[in-house]
């Protein structure tokens, strides 16, 4: 299956509603009137895209009306093109280290599959041909160490993990040893998943950082925040807390295939100006699919069904 027919599967929920909705109001109404733009920017905001991209959207239709009247007007293709070029500043390549191993810490709350998207990013790695460890720094979760060890089995990847309620700064550092002597490419740091209004758990996170730091100067080198798509912009709230408690430096989107409101991943990424790196479109291990601006965009709004 191509990435594109990827892509439109993943946000068949988000596309279909929202292709729905626009189709209803701009067969409807002839002229694009105030009515007619109040009801697209409910559509638009409905999909969680947010105000600031739904403004840029409807200022590009309005200057496009003006200039070429009704019968000129693609409404899908305005909003295509302008979600594609809000998101054009992306940078979704995974960080390496010119030398030696990169560290990528995996953050989140609860339940958004950050123990999933480790998995599905190290099968992503191996497939480029290069060597991956897991760290199992989530000491807390009932069966997160089963869990991730069963992962490793499946994908053959190694384990870096501590016994239930150890220290999840200490089993960092020892993962970030264990990957340095194995002469690995990369070192995956699954963490626990915390509240971002729990201070304590914030702090707990900063120093399994600086513990990683502390071992391998610059560690980790990419702090990805695992977003889970159908909480709609709830999600904007973690990603503002998590990016206030340590530097994230990019964004993984699960769940866009269980949601109509895919279009958090503009509004976050508007906000925040923080690359979405992978988007997670299902539950195999080759789910997790790296960001493509384009595509994405053009699914979200293809007029075709």
């Amino acid at each position: 299956m191509g990435l594109f027919q990827k892509f439109k599967d993943g946000l068949l929920k988000t596309h279909a509603k929202l292709t729905h909705e626009i189709k209803r109001i701009i067969t409807r109404s002839p002229r694009l009137t105030g009515d007619s733009l109040e009801e697209l920017e409910a559509a638009l905001l409905g999909a969680d895209l947010g105000v600031a991209v739904t403004t840029q959207i409807l200022d590009a239709a309005k200057k496009a009306y003006e200039l070429q009247g009704r019968s000129g007007l693609d409404f899908f293709e305005i909003a295509a093109r302008e979600v594609e070029k809000s998101l054009s500043a992306n940078n979704g390549a995974l960080h390496k280290q010119p030398h030696g191993l990169t560290v990528i810490s995996i953050v989140g709350v609860n339940g958004t599959g950050k123990t999933t998207t480790a998995a599905k990013l190290a099968k992503l790695i191996q497939s480029r041909g290069e060597t991956v460890l897991l760290g199992a720094c989530d000491t807390f979760r009932a069966a997160a160490i089963e869990q991730i060890k069963l992962w490793g089995q499946r994908l053959d990847v190694p384990v870096i993990a501590g016994a239930y309620n150890a220290d999840p700064a200490a089993v960092a550092h020892d993962a970030v040893a264990a990957a340095q002597s194995r002469h690995a490419h990369y070192l995956l740091v699954d963490t626990a998943g915390r509240l971002h209004t729990k201070h304590n758990l914030m702090q707990e996170l900063q120093k399994v950082h600086r513990v990683m730091d502390k071992k391998l100067p610059g560690a980790p080198h990419e702090t990805l925040l695992v977003l889970d798509a159908t909480t709609g912009m709830n999600a904007m709230v973690q990603a503002r807390e998590f990016n206030k408690a340590v530097k994230l430096t990019g964004l993984v989107v699960t769940k866009l295939d269980g949601t109509s409101k895919g279009g958090m991943v503009v509004a976050i990424q508007k906000e925040l100006g923080l690359p979405i790196k992978y988007i997670g479109l299902g539950e195999q291990p080759d789910d997790l699919q790296p960001f493509d601006p384009k595509q994405f965009a053009e699914a979200l709004f293809s007029a075709k069904e």
